[in-house]
C-alpha cells in the first residue's frame, strides 16, 4: 500500500535551545520512501547523522520564538504485517552481534525483575514467536490501553503495577518480558495508519526465526499500516526530539496518515 504521512510541530523558543530530532524515515525491508520533504522555520543550520542504532537523526540549534518543522513523506509498505507462528527461538551463541544488546535491562525495561513472571505468562508455549504472541495477548487481555494518558514516561515495572499506559508503556512491559526469556525485543516509534486518535505510535518487534517480527498489543489484530521512524532499546533511544535546557513542548503537533493511490505517487 501506499501511505503519504505528514508531521506539523510549533515550538515557541524562549532562548536557544539545542535539539536532537528523529523525524526522517529511512527505507528498509518493510517500507521505502517514494520521496520526502523536511522544512524547518525559521532555517537553521543542520547537521544531520546516524545514530548507533541506524537512525536516521537531526542536530540543530533553535533560535527564540516560533520555531515550526514540517514534514511529508510518501511511503510504499507491505499490505499486511508478517506473523509465523512457531518461528523458533534462536540461541543466543547464534544471535548476530547488534542484537545482543536488546536483550539486556534497559532504562524503561527492567527484564532482570521479570523471570518468573514471563514464565508463567508463555507456560506451555512453543520457544520462541509462540511465546512472544502469549505474551502479546496477555498485555491486550490485562493492561488497560489509554491513548490519550499521561505523557510522562514509566518504566515497566511501573506499567505492571499500575495496570494502564500509552501504546509506548504496553510496549516496554511487551519487552521487558520478552528479554527476561532471552528473546531480543527492541522498542519502534513511527506511524500506523488507520490509528485513532492519529498521532505517534509505539510497537515492540522481537528476534525469533533469525528476523524482527512486529507485535503490538494495543490493536485488535494486526494489519497493514506500520511505517518505522526509528529503533531502540526502549523510549530513551527513539525520542521524536530532545531538547537540552529549560523544557519545551510543542505549541501545535498534527499527524496525518492518508492511503493514496499508486497513480498519485
Amino acid at each position: 500500500m501506499w501511505l503519504r504521512i505528514s508531521c506539523d510541530m510549533t515550538f515557541d523558543i524562549t532562548i536557544p535551545t539545542p535539539f536532537i530530532l528523529m523525524l526522517r524515515l529511512r527505507s528498509g525491508a518493510q517500507q521505502w520512501i517514494a520521496s520526502e520533504k523536511y522544512s524547518i522555520k525559521p532555517m537553521v543550520p543542520v547537521f544531520e547523522f546516524t545514530d548507533s542504532y541506524g537512525n536516521l537523526c537531526q542536530r540543530l540549534i533553535a533560535p527564540v520564538g516560533p520555531f515550526a518543522i514540517q514534514t511529508s513523506v510518501t511511503v510504499m509498505i507491505a499490505d499486511q504485517v508478517d506473523q509465523q507462528s512457531g518461528a523458533p527461538f534462536v540461541d543466543i551463541e547464534n544471535l548476530p552481534e547488534a542484537v545482543l544488546s536488546y536483550l539486556l535491562p534497559s532504562r524503561y525495561c527492567e527484564s532482570d525483575r521479570f523471570g518468573d513472571m514471563a514464565a508463567e505468562i508463555t507456560a506451555g508455549q512453543s520457544l520462541g514467536y509462540d511465546q512472544v504472541k502469549a505474551i502479546e495477548t496477555w498485555l491486550r487481555d490485562t493492561i488497560r490501553f489509554e491513548p490519550s494518558g499521561s505523557d510522562e514516561l514509566v518504566s515497566a515495572a511501573e506499567v505492571n503495577v499500575r495496570q494502564w499506559g500509552v501504546c509506548r508503556d504496553l510496549s516496554h512491559l511487551g519487552i521487558a518480558l520478552c528479554r527476561s526469556l532471552s528473546i531480543p525485543a527492541r522498542l519502534v516509534e513511527g506511524y500506523l495508519y488507520g490509528l485513532e486518535p492519529m498521532t505517534f505510535h509505539a510497537w515492540f518487534e522481537a528476534y525469533v526465526g533469525g528476523r524482527w517480527y512486529t507485535f503490538d498489543a494495543t490493536q485488535a489484530e494486526l494489519k497493514g499500516g506500520y511505517v518505522a521512524i526509528g529503533y531502540g532499546r526502549d523510549a530513551a533511544d527513539v525520542a521524536i526530539y530532545n531538547q537540552f535546557g529549560p523544557p519545551v513542548s510543542p505549541t501545535y503537533q498534527s499527524v496525518c496518515v492518508e492511503l493514496i493511490d499508486e497513480s498519485d505517487v
